[in-house]
Order: C-alpha cells, then sequence, then structure tokens
C-alpha cells in the first residue's frame, strides 16, 4: 500500500533512475508516414535551457576532532577552505527580447554562479533577477541576441487528460523530452508553507528536469516543472508536478519589478470545510475554507468578517478548500481590492476588502549580507499602512542589524529611502540599481517622520 511505502519529493539532485512510463500521444504523419511531434519540439527546444550552479559549501570535519576527549592529543584545527559544488537544472525563455528566463527557486538558491547553455552551446553568465521561495520560482536574465521563447498558453484551460510535454535537463544529460498526460490539478501539499497549485503528469520527470517546461500538443507553455514524487529518493515513477504557467507568470511580473513578491493579507486563520462542519453549521455550501479566528485590526476584521462564517467565493471564482484561499490571497498584492463572499448561518454575504501587507521575509536580488553600502539592512515595500504612504514614494527599512554601517550613520527601521545619490527610488530594484553605479561614498535621502533627511554611507 502507498501508505507504507517511503516516498520523498525530489528536487534538483538525485543518483537513481527509475522506471520510465511511455505513452502514445497522437500525432500527425510527417513525410517518412511516421507519427510524429517532432514539429512541436522543433518549435520551442530552442528556449527551454541548462543551467548550472555554482555554490561554496563548508568543507565537512570528522566529528573526532570536535570530541573533546581527543583535543589535547590533535594540533589545533583550521578550518579547511569552502568546496566548491556544482548543481544542474533547466529553464524556460520566456522573453526573448529582454533575455528573462523563468526556472525554479531550489535550481539557483545558495548559487555564487549562474550559468545558462543554449542549445546551440553559447553559455553566458545569468542575472539573478529575484526569486521566491514559497512558489519556488526565480527568475534569471541573460545579455544575449537571437534568442527563442516559448509561446504562452493558459493553464486555467487545462483538463486532465491533456497531453502535455516535458522538456528539460535530467541528470545533466542534456536536453531530454518526454511525454505524458495531465494527471490532476489544483495539487497541493508538497510544500505545506508555500503556495501550490500544482500540474500533475506523468510525463517522465527527473531531477535536473526542474525549471523545464511543460508544453501542450499546440507548442504552448503551461507549466514549470518542480518536483516528483518518488520511493526512496530515486527517480520517476509518473508522479511529477508543475508550477501552473499563470501563477510562474504572476510571481515573474513581481520579480521584475520590484525583486521580491508583494502579497496580500486577510487576516484570517482559516481549515478546510468538511461535510461534517457544513452540516454542525447549517451551511449547504460543499465547498471552502471555514474562518477559525479573526485577527483585530485586519482588513477581514474591518470587513466584519467573523469566526464561523464559511468564506466560499474570492472575486467570483470558488473557493475549494483553505490552500486554495490561501493561494487566492497570496497572489494579490498589498492595497489590491478583494471582493469576499462568505456564508454566515445560511445566508451569504459580500465584503469589499483592502488587502494589507502580508509581511514575513522577503528575498531580493541581492544579498544584502554581503560587503555593499546596505549589508545588514532589510528593505520591503512602501505599504498603504506605513505613515509615509501618500506622502512620498520609495522603499522601507524594515529591519537593521545594529552593528552595520548603515546603522552606525544614523539609519533607522521604518526609515523610507527616496533616492540614492539624487537617484529617485520606488522598488528594492531600483536601489539595486544605484548602488551598482555609485561611487565609494553613498547618499541616502530619507524621509522619517514626516521630515526629508540625508544620510551618507561611507567606504
Amino acid at each position: 500500500m502507498l501508505s507504507r511505502l517511503a516516498f520523498f519529493v525530489v528536487l534538483s539532485i538525485g543518483v537513481f533512475a527509475g522506471p520510465v512510463f511511455a505513452q502514445v500521444v497522437s500525432a500527425e504523419s510527417d513525410e517518412r508516414g511516421i507519427p510524429t511531434i517532432a514539429p512541436l519540439i522543433d518549435a520551442v527546444d530552442d528556449a527551454v535551457v541548462n543551467i548550472a550552479v555554482v555554490s561554496d559549501r563548508p568543507a565537512q570535519i570528522t566529528p573526532l576532532f570536535r570530541d573533546p576527549f581527543f583535543q589535547p592529543f590533535l594540533s589545533p584545527l583550521e578550518q579547511p577552505p569552502p568546496q566548491r559544488q556544482m548543481s544542474a537544472g533547466s529553464g524556460v525563455i520566456i522573453d526573448s527580447d529582454d533575455g528573462y528566463i523563468l526556472t525554479n527557486n531550489h535550481v539557483i538558491e545558495n548559487g555564487d554562479e549562474i550559468r545558462v547553455t543554449l542549445r546551440d552551446n553559447r553559455t553566458f553568465e545569468a542575472e539573478l533577477i529575484g526569486r521566491d521561495p514559497a512558489t519556488d520560482i526565480a527568475v534569471l536574465r541573460i545579455d544575449a541576441d537571437g534568442l527563442a521563447e516559448v509561446p504562452l498558453g493558459n493553464s486555467e484551460d487545462l483538463l486532465v487528460g491533456d497531453f502535455v510535454v516535458a522538456i528539460g535537463n535530467p541528470f545533466g544529460l542534456g536536453q531530454t523530452v518526454t511525454s505524458g498526460i495531465v494527471s490532476a490539478l489544483g495539487r497541493s501539499g508538497i510544500n505545506p508553507e508555500g503556495y501550490e497549485d500544482f500540474i500533475q503528469t506523468d510525463a517522465s520527470i527527473n531531477p535536473g528536469n526542474s525549471g523545464g517546461a511543460l508544453i501542450t500538443l499546440d507548442g504552448n507553455l503551461v507549466g514549470i516543472n518542480t518536483a516528483i514524487i518518488a520511493p526512496n529518493g530515486g527517480g520517476s515513477v509518473g508522479i511529477g508536478f508543475a508550477v501552473p504557467i499563470n501563477m510562474a507568470l504572476a510571481v515573474m511580473d513581481q520579480l521584475v519589478e520590484f525583486g521580491e513578491v508583494q502579497r496580500g493579507r486577510l487576516g484570517v486563520m482559516i481549515q478546510d470545510l468538511t461535510p461534517d462542519l457544513a452540516d454542525a453549521l447549517g451551511v449547504e455550501a460543499q465547498t471552502g475554507a471555514i474562518v477559525s479566528s479573526v485577527e483585530s485590526g485586519t482588513p477581514a476584521d474591518d470587513a466584519g468578517i467573523s469566526a464561523g462564517d464559511v468564506i466560499v467565493a474570492v472575486n467570483g471564482e470558488a473557493v475549494e478548500g483553505s490552500a486554495d484561499l490561501r493561494q487566492m490571497i497570496g497572489l494579490h498584492r498589498p492595497g489590491d481590492d478583494v471582493e469576499i463572499t462568505y456564508v454566515r448561518i445560511g445566508r451569504r454575504h459580500v465584503a469589499e476588502v483592502v488587502l494589507a501587507d502580508a509581511g514575513g521575509q522577503r528575498v531580493t536580488a541581492r544579498d544584502r549580507g554581503g560587503p555593499d553600502a546596505l549589508a545588514g539592512v532589510r528593505l520591503s515595500t512602501l505599504v498603504r499602512s506605513h505613515p509615509a504612504w501618500g506622502e512620498v514614494e520609495g522603499v522601507v527599512v524594515s529591519e537593521i542589524t545594529p552593528d552595520s554601517r548603515a546603522a552606525r550613520a544614523g539609519l533607522q527601521a521604518d526609515d523610507v529611502i527616496t533616492a540614492v545619490n539624487r537617484q529617485s527610488v520606488e522598488t528594492i530594484r531600483d536601489i539595486d540599481r544605484a548602488l551598482e553605479d555609485a561611487p565609494g561614498a553613498v547618499a541616502l535621502q530619507i524621509w522619517r517622520d514626516g521630515r526629508t533627511m540625508l544620510i551618507v554611507l561611507r567606504s
């Protein structure tokens, strides 16, 4: 039985190859009289790239050197230099003009160097535009001419049983094509902390396929291959997952514009609606999310939503359960107006809600623990709840390390950076660009408590 087997979600690295399930797809015969999807592959495979990531990992030291019993007999131990490690994945060119590439966050996270190899064997160093661990999506950019791009499909139009093709770089072998069908839609539970709405497919997806393309037989991109379920950490057994392209593009838009993903927040604790709960609450709805509690002062509280209400739709789209609601809200931005339909004591109500900022950790294009002028500073987007909203445009200092250079110069949490060396900034990406062009000294224009001031950071 499935419950008695040890199953793992395999992402970018693996060493075992599992059984391959061949699929028969309908295709037109070519001049040879052979049914084939070769023209489809030929039209899109130049836009699927191989990604090589180099990272430094701490060298492993035998525990004996750390055992106090052996310390008197051993010479002082010096930390060996870090070990270079390479991993491989895949990516899909979405915008050939600007060189934007979609891939998985887990493919490139912790990478010190990211290199992209095209099908014509040209290799480029990639710029990390931004990454979002919650959806496992990352955006890279390369500066290259003559790029191809994959036509975009609509993942909302997919049906279980649609034929699909997966293209990627499994086990570092090079570009590989497998075929199958859409096995299920709306899968979740792979990463409970993430935002999930996976396409499940039996097209063989193996380690290294991560970040590759899932394409329908009309040649349109409908998903970014992400993970597989495999026994004992092995290869494909016909259960693979892809991030729907509609979700990936929504994340990409924010990463390109802001260098991060801004998520809306409703302010409720929720759980799935079950038949027993529906009966107990007198709710006729068969699907939805029950509000178990409402945080004071949040948009849900302001809209009059209370514990025991069953949220059944967002902007007219039915809510299947708690994971569905979390995803719907999380893919909206702070400040978005959202229509929430909920049921209370058998009556349906509609509330107009303005979403707040979800807060939490943000991962931006630059590692602010590094040597740049804002090392030790965490930045976030200016939202409605901040006193500067409507007064200025800029980026908020959400956290700052007390002994950082910026803190010593006078920068404080909740300051709003409005300009860097006289360049106006509205997003974290704007700050990154300004710092790249900055000389030794960096002048920050700051809004604080209704006043404007300058803070100078010297190298």
